[in-house]
């Protein structure tokens, strides 16, 4: 979490004659800061909310490195996932460019996310369905 502090001076006042002068008449008094106070305007804390930078997504991956009798069969797995993920970034843009797929495709995932909520997100026990679902997938992918 990061805050940051700001002391800015109050929006510089134009007083013109006790306001019996048009606006457009002379400026008696207009404040403009010195450098000095420009730079003292300006304070940022930033707060640290984890001890640790290293998360288990990361110890997970160096775990299966480390244990790999293949690494490069690991390397081009992960270059067949960069490109596929290239491929189907070209996919979607070509797609996108006809006329009415997009609206198409936008009132298929409006509905889908409905139902998603409906039927997952809505009640309890349908929400601990999924979070074991979920936990399960990852616990399968990682090989635990």
């Amino acid at each position: 979490m990061a805050s940051v502090l700001a002391r800015l001076p109050a929006s510089p006042l134009m007083v013109v004659n006790g306001g019996r002068q048009p606006v457009f008449g002379t400026i008696q008094k207009l404040a403009v800061p010195t450098i000095k106070e420009r730079q003292d305007r300006l304070g940022v804390v930033a707060k640290a909310t984890s001890e640790s930078s290293d998360s288990s997504i990361v110890k997970s991956v160096l775990n299966v490195w480390d244990k790999s009798e293949d690494r490069v069969a690991l390397v081009a797995l992960g270059f067949a996932g960069v490109v596929g993920f290239w491929a189907a970034i070209n996919l979607v843009t070509s797609i996108e460019k006809i006329p009415v797929v997009p609206s198409v495709l936008e009132l298929i995932g409006l509905l889908f996310s409905s139902w998603f909520t409906y039927r997952y997100l809505l009640f309890k026990p349908d929400r601990q369905e999924l979070s074991q679902a979920v936990s399960k997938s990852i616990s399968d992918i990682l090989g635990q």
